[in-house]
């Protein structure tokens, strides 16, 4: 694998921090820009497909199922999501998978991206010390609990949850950005009180015996998406074939995880760098924890979350949402 260096990311047009200190907290997984190329097609386009180490992305293992034959896939690994943000705005990647927020928050600010797939649904859970102080909803008041960044999915389901049970988020808990790989050890060392962040953090917490889960993130939202994938619209423009060819290997992938999940949590140490042990646990305690049948991405769908975002001052105003969403390559996946 190659690795892009913070110098060479600057030189691609990532120099700044598009989203703000807000989001320098969303540092997840080993170093940004790890790159892999499939075997090169004469002729054909090459995407880089830009995606943290997290289970929220599984379906990266396309890579290594998939013969694509009108595009050359080079899966590029990141290790924060600004870095991420910065590279799409930037078209040092084609596409990538992004949290709905930071997604739609680059669209208003003009980056010209459309949404074109999920990467899955559900797939997060708050998960808090081990031992009787925290059973329910209610015990986080005057708590610290850890979310990855402001313009996180997660921020939206704690909030959701919280304001459900009449509790004040501003008021009777203490919310912090924390580095995702940073929340277990920060539960284990009482720094925090809990964390709530895409997996398999909260399986690892629960596999070494720190942290237990206080709600899935099903249950706080069932069905909900978290993570879009984003293609620029020039590639879609150029290229229609080799995205519908992209779009297709990920929708097939999704289905192979979820009927084979052993083998889904083994193929993933070469994208994702976790044991597969916990990858499996995250696959399996229980099944629909994370889920990738339905890729399908629709209006109701991000318009839910951007009314979330708005609600809880994680976005001023709205996107264009029929300019973003283009999901005529997921329902050609799918024979809809």
């Amino acid at each position: 694998m190659k690795n892009i260096s913070r110098r060479d990311f600057i030189k691609l047009g990532g120099g700044s921090i598009l989203l703000g200190t807000a989001m320098s907290a969303g540092l997840v997984g080993c170093g940004a820009g790890n790159t892999e190329k499939t075997g090169s097609h004469a002729g054909a386009p090459t995407i880089k497909l830009g995606y943290l180490p997290i289970t929220d992305h599984l379906t990266v293992i396309s890579h290594a199922k998939t013969k694509f034959q009108k595009l050359n896939l080079e899966p590029v690994k990141f290790s924060s999501w600004p870095e991420l943000a910065e590279a799409l705005k930037a078209g040092a990647v084609e596409a990538a998978f992004a949290l709905t927020p930071i997604s739609l928050t680059l669209r208003q600010k003009g980056v010209p991206i459309k949404g074109v797939l999920l990467g899955h649904r559900n797939g997060s859970v708050i998960t808090v010390k081990v031992g009787n102080e925290i059973n329910t909803v209610s015990d986080l008041k005057g708590k610290t609990i850890a979310i990855p960044s402001k313009f996180s999915t997660h921020n939206i389901l704690l909030r959701k949850i919280l304001s459900e049970k009449g509790i004040d988020a501003a008021k009777d808990l203490k919310i912090i950005d924390m580095a995702p790989p940073e929340m277990v050890q920060g539960l284990a060392s009482q720094q925090i009180n809990g964390f709530i962040v895409a997996e398999p953090f909260g399986g690892q917490a629960e596999l070494q015996k720190v942290g237990k889960v206080l709600m899935l993130s099903k249950d706080i939202w069932p069905n909900h998406i978290c993570c879009v994938l984003n293609v620029r619209e020039d590639i879609i423009a150029k290229h229609p074939e080799a995205v519908q060819e992209l779009v297709d290997s990920l929708v097939a992938t999704g289905r192979f995880i979820e009927g084979n999940r052993q083998e889904a949590a083994n193929l993933s140490n070469k994208y994702l760098g976790q044991k597969p042990e916990v990858i499996l646990h995250v696959l399996t305690n229980p099944k629909d924890r994370v889920t990738y049948d339905n890729l399908l991405p629709t209006m109701d769908d991000l318009k839910a979350t951007q009314d979330y975002m708005l609600k809880f001052g994680i976005a001023q105003k709205p996107v264009e949402l029929a300019a973003y969403l283009d999901d005529s390559f997921a329902r050609k996946a799918y024979k809809l």
